[in-house]
């Protein structure tokens, strides 16, 4: 069996965040039917451009492969039959909505304990279910500024500036499948669900670590730091070769020593300035240029050579493009195949979590209501009762989703 071949959950699920946090579960062997309202298309993810078409687009197969769609409406009194269904049957509701939203659909375990004592309701949000924000609309971007990431990222001197990926959403992707994972076991261990409340502004707040707990307990005020410098680590930083940059990163003091092998820069052991942590921090306006005119001399193979040899951590500035090119890359298996009526093959990403020696199987993202009929006959239904259910708007009205296009033939 794969780890959460006997997990279901019912995901109430759109965009990026609470996606990315449930394809690893689905990837792990969890049975995850994202719920798609009809009358909005289904997941927007469908329709993020570029590499768009229709229904398809490569955003949204990036957060939803291995996973099972259904078109449901549980506003109205038949969908909500049909989700009362899904409910008995299910380990966990997993939702990414705002935060006033869960209460509004009924959706947390207060709403649904009666159908499932064991239901684990999972809702990651904006702001959380609570607070003064909690009626918000929480977007990543808007996040890192509120959160004080943009004000420390970036050159001294420049704009606020954003990470270059959405690592609030994505964090709070990971910190909700943890959460819904605890509450899962707890669940099954006392027989009895509960809310898990995550929220990105949460997730945020918490990923300042220790500049935060520097400043609570001590009054640290961050700054942003040349070439993305270690606020208090020297060196650890990029440093400008010819063609390129490198990161190289003494955490150890046996790395600044081999570092200084690596670059025949050993005089600089004995000099007084630079014998400890707290010494190189001190006069780091004086060694950092040396070391930079240094780099500056060599190509980025050059630099990183001896680097290698002497065992100091580092590593090329790559681009996207490279970074997935590298040897490392290909070796962890980290590129994976899955087969695309529209696109054909279409390479993704693996998901990072390992848990014994399984390889996860990759399946292609569901077309918009895919697997309804599956779904629904799971749950005992006919074809009678699917037609009255149909009738009553349960799956949306007006004409049923485009049906994904076919396989092409292998050649």
């Amino acid at each position: 069996m794969k780890v959460l071949e006997d997990v279901r959950i019912i995901s109430l699920e759109q965009y990026g965040a609470g996606p990315f946090g449930s394809v690893h579960l689905a990837d792990l062997g969890a049975d995850v039917i994202k719920i798609e309202d009809p009358a909005h298309g289904g997941d927007v993810g469908r329709y993020v451009p570029p590499y768009t078409e229709g229904e398809d687009s490569l955003f949204f197969e990036t957060f939803n492969r291995n996973k099972r769609s259904i078109s449901l409406d549980i506003r109205t009194p038949a969908g909500r039959e049909v989700f009362a269904d899904l409910v008995r049957g299910a380990d966990a509701v997993y939702s990414n909505l705002r935060g006033d939203v869960p209460e509004t659909l009924g959706i947390r375990y207060e709403d649904l304990k009666h159908l499932n004592p064991a239901i684990v309701c999972c809702s990651l949000t904006g702001f959380g279910m609570t607070g003064p924000r909690a009626r918000e609309p929480g977007y990543d971007y808007v996040l890192q500024g509120l959160a004080g990431w943009m004000d420390i990222t970036g050159e001294p001197g420049g704009p606020p500036t954003k990470s270059g990926l959405s690592l609030v959403d994505f964090s709070g992707g990971f910190v909700a499948a943890l959460s819904l994972l605890a509450g899962l076991h707890r669940a099954r261990r006392d027989g009895v669900g509960l809310d898990c409340d995550v929220s990105l502004y949460d997730t945020a707040i918490s990923l300042l670590t220790y500049p935060g707990v520097w400043h609570l307990n001590a009054g640290f005020q961050p700054t942003r730091t040349h070439h993305s410098a270690h606020p208090s680590l020297v060196p650890f930083q990029a440093f400008q070769a010819r063609n390129g940059w490198v990161v190289v990163g003494c955490a150890k003091e046996k790395f600044w020593r081999a570092l200084l092998d690596a670059l025949e820069l050993t005089e600089l052991a004995e000099d007084p300035r630079f014998a400890t942590f707290a010494d190189r921090q001190r006069h780091a306006d004086v060694l950092l240029p040396i070391l930079e005119r240094c780099f500056r001399t060599k190509t980025v193979a050059e630099c990183l050579e001896p680097l290698y040899a002497a065992g100091v951590p580092c590593g090329p500035v790559n681009d996207v493009s490279a970074a997935l090119r590298e040897a490392h890359t290909l070796a962890r298996g980290l590129v994976v195949e899955t087969e695309h009526p529209r696109y054909g093959m279409v390479r993704q990403l693996a998901s990072p979590v390992r848990v014994g020696a399984d390889v996860p199987a990759y399946r292609r993202a569901p077309s918009r209501g895919e697997d309804l009929d599956a779904v629904v006959r799971e749950l005992g239904y006919d074809d009678e009762r699917i037609d009255l259910l149909r009738a009553a708007g349960a799956f949306g009205h007006g004409p049923a989703p485009h049906p994904a296009p076919p396989l092409p033939a292998e050649s």
